[in-house]
């Protein structure tokens, strides 16, 4: 029993993951939240979350929480009465506003995944991925590319590379995957490959501006 439960631990203590607050149109999409929800319950991790109850939100940290893991979700007050329906599970978090609640994320966890979703799931996914190329954090960043959804955006950045907007190396900072168990299996053995170019850079002073200014100037 004790060696069942040194294999299934992870390096990883919590994992961000950014996903729709809606389910989507295919079965697929709302069976990987469960998937993705078991396999970080399997492995020992908690969960950090955009704080809906909705959508694939609501589906993978209600299954982390029944799992018996802990759940924060990072909610700003403006969005609880849409985003928020019926009764929420594990640890809420009430932010001021949408940065506020990507910096708190982001501090909380150890790693990214991103689930299929719309507008609000790219912004908190690019902003991360934006972070590590600047040596912000050395966190690892994972899509969830289930049936594909992220194959269009996966072309683009390949695109991007081509052209010149993205150096090579900053492409490997983004993990991907068909499914959950592989993509965790990925991001355990992530290894920053690209050069960040303000590796001082902190959580703290992404947060606080005028911190940032103060440390920069010195």
């Amino acid at each position: 029993m004790e060696r069942e439960k040194e294999m299934a631990e992870s390096k990883f203590k919590r994992i961000c993951v950014f996903c729709g607050s809606s389910q989507g149109k295919k079965r697929s999409y709302q069976d990987a939240a469960i998937e993705l929800a078991m396999e970080l319950v399997a492995k020992n991790i908690d969960l950090v979350y955009g704080g809906g109850s909705v959508g694939l939100m609501g589906l993978v940290s209600q299954a982390v929480y029944d799992g018996g893991r802990h759940v924060i979700g990072v909610i700003p007050k403006t969005l609880m009465d849409r985003e928020i329906t019926g009764e929420t599970v594990g640890e809420v978090k009430a932010v001021a506003g949408m940065h506020q609640r990507k910096a708190e994320m982001a501090r909380q966890s150890d790693a990214f995944i991103a689930l299929p979703g719309g507008y609000g799931t790219l912004e908190e996914l690019l902003e991360v991925i934006t972070w590590a190329q600047l040596g912000i954090h050395n966190k690892p960043v994972g899509l969830l590319n289930v049936d594909g959804y992220y194959n269009t955006l996966l072309s683009f950045i390949d695109k991007a590379v081509e052209e010149g907007f993205i150096d090579p190396s900053a492409r490997h900072i983004i993990v991907s995957a068909p499914n959950a168990k592989e993509l965790v299996n990925k991001l355990e053995e992530y290894f920053p490959r690209h050069e960040g170019v303000a590796p001082k850079l902190n959580w703290e002073i992404e947060q606080l501006g005028h911190s940032a200014k103060c440390e920069i100037s010195r």
